[in-house]
């Protein structure tokens, strides 16, 4: 070490330095204005969750039941006595707007089509060998039947002279009939929708096709007289036309037109559950952040309580001792 360099103690000056990086009073701020935020999002999800109910009050929905339909259905085409060449026919009528027409033959269910905005209705219809009476009979949303149409007697005649047609009809055995009941019935969007249709008739073994409307095909294969269910989701709501047609071993072919009503209101419980699962996930959020705040409050307190608490002991520490006595004289 050279020999003009000299070290020196540097005495304290007595006085405490502030804190630089240290400020507690815009941190304070972020944890109370955090705290409001958490306590508004606290009070809102309970809210939600558990609206206040009201004494001697309660919500219902539904639909009243109404008259049924005062006007029958009517039949146009085919007219009455007339002699049917082939199988199926298209039938064709008035009938009241906003109602489904089902047709019977011989009292067998036919088939069913919505009513059109212009009081119309046509639907194909599979005819039995021989004599049919056909009938019409309107239903209206609730399923309430109104009058029965006038019945129109009309002869499917299989005697036709065209010898192809002859070559695909076997005469020996009872005639293939396809058969499901009323398809008028409510279903939502991707619910299972289940329709139950009867073979009667023919040689086993069968097949059935079936056109659900919404530019879907199922087959269904069937060992024996017996009735299959058929199932199908929809997508979206709506009026479906269903077509069903059946074969058997020899050839011999059965149809049947129905329709299927698809409601477009949700799933009762849909939305509470959706708003019960909303609820639920921000009940988990509040279940995390709550004790989090807590740590972090308590973390700022301690700190600022801390130094405060260090500051004061550091001043009781530097203010001077006083004498208790007179200063004794130094003895020579």
């Amino acid at each position: 070490m050279p020999a003009n360099i000299s070290l020196k103690s540097r005495s304290h000056s007595g006085h405490l330095r502030p804190h630089e990086y240290t400020s507690y009073a815009p941190l304070g701020a972020l944890v109370l204005i955090a705290g409001i935020l958490l306590s508004l999002l606290t009070v809102s999800s309970f809210a939600s969750a558990s609206p206040p109910p009201q004494s001697s009050s309660i919500a219902l929905s539904g639909i009243m039941p109404g008259s049924p339909p005062s006007t029958a259905a009517s039949i146009t085409y085919p007219a009455n006595l007339q002699t049917i060449a082939n199988s199926p026919v298209s039938v064709s009528g008035s009938c009241p707007s906003t109602t489904l027409v089902e047709i019977y033959k011989n009292n067998i269910f036919a088939g069913a089509v919505p009513c059109s905005s212009n009081g119309t209705y046509s639907l194909k219809v599979d005819l039995l060998y021989g004599q049919n009476t056909l009938t019409a009979v309107d239903y209206n949303n609730l399923n309430q039947a109104g009058p029965t149409s006038q019945p129109v007697s009309i002869t499917y005649n299989v005697q036709t002279p065209v010898q192809s047609l002859l070559q695909n009809i076997n005469f020996s055995s009872t005639q293939l009939i396809v058969e499901t009941d009323a398809i008028y019935r409510g279903v939502l969007p991707n619910q299972q929708f289940y329709v139950p249709i009867k073979i009667i008739g023919g040689v086993a073994p069968f097949a059935l096709n079936v056109n659900w409307g919404d530019n879907t095909n199922q087959v269904i294969p069937s060992s024996s007289n017996t009735t299959v269910n058929a199932s199908h989701v929809y997508k979206q709501p709506g009026i479906y036309k269903i077509v069903i047609q059946a074969s058997d071993s020899q050839q011999r072919v059965a149809f049947l037109q129905v329709a299927a009503i698809v409601n477009g209101q949700p799933a009762l419980g849909i939305g509470a559950t959706g708003a019960s699962n909303n609820s639920s996930g921000i009940t988990n959020k509040l279940l995390v952040l709550w004790p989090l705040y807590a740590c972090v409050a308590t973390l700022v307190v301690s700190f600022w309580m801390g130094e405060k608490r260090e500051k004061h002991v550091l001043e009781d520490a530097l203010k001077p001792v006083p004498h208790l006595g007179p200063t004794p004289h130094p003895t020579h």
